[in-house]
């Protein structure tokens, strides 16, 4: 089972839990450095790995209307910033091939989005940075198919890998979460990490913007990390009603710490069991 070494930290399925913890979109350096302030403290008060995760552009909205963030170069300068004021590593998205070197730099993990996980001059650009690359699992594939991004990734010269589950699609305006996709996923060899933020979504169930159901965040939340993963992809935002993008499926930031604290007991509970393998 591949491991990833990243700073003084192991992101694994055996290993304590990896936060991928932040803002949905970077809507302005006073937000995102506000709630990047308070990951820091709770992840360091209660010994969490954490890493940063702001959009610098939203590709895919609903609507043309839609905020989309400030750009890749202004957001890599915040990225930045956020990186070097608390000593993290931080993640972000590319959408374009020409934008994987640029944010190799200064972002220690790419993430490749859903919608665009099977592009492969997307997927080898993001391979050759050798960063690590973060795949979200398209809503539109089975869990198994996954194997061929990472063949993609990997003939490319790279398998500093992670896989994330964020849901299926399930009619219109709707996803689940298969369970057994984590197991799926495990079974592909890479650390699994759970976006339990999208898999709230319901997309395009606004009319001009997605939906959500962030009542229920902290109970699908428990049963990803029940399935012993290596970690969890969290957004948080001060007052999500006004979030920019996603606000119907955010934490609310005075819940976070409440929230990372059973989030780490259960991760630790279940890590301590014995393994039991049913053939």
């Amino acid at each position: 089972m591949k491991e990833i070494n990243l700073r003084n930290f192991r992101i694994g399925n055996n290993q304590p839990l990896t936060l991928m913890g932040g803002v949905n979109v970077l809507e302005s350096e006073e937000l995102v450095m506000q709630v990047a302030e308070k990951f820091k403290i709770i992840t360091d008060k209660h010994n969490i790995n954490w890493v940063f995760k702001g959009s610098f552009d939203k590709a895919n909205r609903s609507s043309i209307d839609s905020f989309r963030g400030p750009g890749m170069e202004e957001g890599l300068k915040l990225l930045q910033k956020v990186s070097s004021t608390f000593d993290c590593p931080v993640i972000t998205d590319i959408h374009e091939p020409i934008q994987a070197k640029s944010v190799s730099e200064v972002c220690e993990i790419i993430q490749v989005p859903a919608f665009l996980a099977r592009q492969t001059d997307l997927v080898v650009a993001a391979a050759k940075t050798k960063s690590i690359i973060q795949f979200k699992k398209p809503q539109f594939l089975a869990a198994h198919e996954m194997k061929n991004i990472i063949k993609k990734c990997s003939e490319a010269g790279n398998n500093n890998i992670t896989l994330c589950e964020r849901g299926t699609s399930f009619g219109y305006n709707n996803l689940i979460v298969d369970t057994l996709n984590f197991q799926i996923l495990k079974d592909l060899s890479f650390p699994v990490i759970f976006d339990v933020t999208h898999s709230l979504q319901l997309p395009g169930g606004l009319g001009n913007a997605a939906g959500g159901r962030r009542e229920y965040l902290k109970d699908l939340a428990y049963a990803g990390i029940s399935q012993n993963i290596a970690g969890l992809f969290l957004e948080a935002h001060p007052d999500p009603d006004k979030a920019k993008c996603d606000g119907p499926c955010a934490l609310p930031l005075d819940l976070l710490e409440p929230f990372l604290v059973k989030i780490k007991e259960l991760d630790s509970f279940i890590k301590d069991q014995e393994d039991l393998r049913i053939n």
